[in-house]
């Protein structure tokens, strides 16, 4: 049968609810998968509820076979970042689809052809609207569970994208640290002699509430939009983007896992934000919070948590990089 590609309305809860749930059925029997939490991947994929629509524009695709979802993806064309590098260039996102030619070549076609409609003459992925979003393709280390902040992928999907003519424009590396039992000596040496020298002090943060209403909540990401601004394809992160990320995960991080480092004068010039793995509690709710994945997620988050600490977060002010 002839592959059908259909138009997903991003204003309507029932069409992306149905484009999500393909992304998770097609990896229904992977234990490497960690699946994506619906109302999250609804919030970003909606004009409503995504900030990040208002510097860019969207449009989801699904692709049927004899009226059975094959594949899905999604064209995304930040205005921002390309009137900053003067591309013009759409980016490919939440692509997924089933182990064959015709329906990998009609989910790329339907992108380019969309991006084509509004002027675009390259297309690069996978990307989302901002670097707070899913990116990049898995091209090794298929049989390592994923994170919740990493796309996992098939084994033939960088296959496909090498059929279609796609290459390669930067590796991203994902690393696993054992740590030590204790700090080695010249690394708390340095790092003594790097606060004596620049006057710098580590702060730990204790009260959410102050932290969101001081503002340091805010000055962290755009201390993060200063020190990201060099890195392929980075979209700085708008006031309103901002203001929705603060209010969405500072509420759920454990702030003893989050560490500043500080000028004298209180300057922000270094951030630290790690917080538990939830990839087997999100494995368990299948990423859904009810009605029982929350138990899973608090579980993982307060009472029981796992041996793995995912690095989410870490950023040095470019002025103070390279000093140790």
């Amino acid at each position: 049968m002839a592959i059908e590609i259909r138009t997903i309305n991003s204003l309507s809860t029932k069409q992306l609810k149905k484009y999500i749930q393909f992304g998770t059925d097609l990896y229904k029997n992977n234990n490497c998968f960690v699946p994506p939490l619906v109302f999250d991947e609804i919030a970003t994929l909606s004009p409503k509820k995504n900030p990040a629509f208002e510097i860019c524009q969207a449009q989801s695709f699904m692709a049927y076979r004899d009226n059975k979802p094959v594949g899905r993806i999604t064209g995304i064309i930040n205005n921002v970042v390309n009137e900053r590098t003067g591309e013009k260039t759409v980016r490919f996102g939440f692509a997924d689809w089933i182990d064959d030619d015709e329906v990998a070549d009609a989910l790329f076609n339907a992108v380019a052809q969309w991006g084509k409609q509004h002027g675009m003459t390259h297309i690069v992925g996978p990307m989302g609207f901002s670097d707070m979003d899913h990116e990049g393709m898995l091209v090794e280390g298929f049989d390592r569970i994923g994170t919740m902040a990493t796309i996992y992928n098939y084994p033939y999907y960088p296959v496909h994208m090498e059929r279609m003519g796609f290459e390669k424009s930067a590796d991203w590396v994902e690393m696993k640290i054992y740590i030590p039992d204790a700090i080695p000596e010249k690394h708390k040496r340095i790092s003594d002699i790097i606060q004596r020298k620049y006057n710098l002090r580590v702060r730990k943060l204790t009260n959410k509430k102050d932290v969101i209403k001081s503002g340091v909540a805010h000055d962290i990401f755009r201390l993060i939009n200063d020190s990201y601004a060099p890195l392929f394809g980075f979209s700085r992160m708008t006031e309103a983007q901002i203001d929705q990320y603060v209010n969405v995960y500072i509420p759920v991080l454990d702030l003893r896992m989050v560490t500043l480092v500080e000028t004298e004068e209180g300057e922000i010039v270094a951030v630290g934000i790690s917080m538990p793995s939830l990839s087997e509690a999100l494995q368990k709710a299948k990423g859904k919070i009810f009605p029982f994945g929350w138990y899973h997620l608090l579980k993982a988050l307060k009472w029981n948590r796992p041996k793995v600490l995912d690095l989410l977060l870490v950023a040095v002010r470019p002025d103070y990089q390279s000093k140790g």
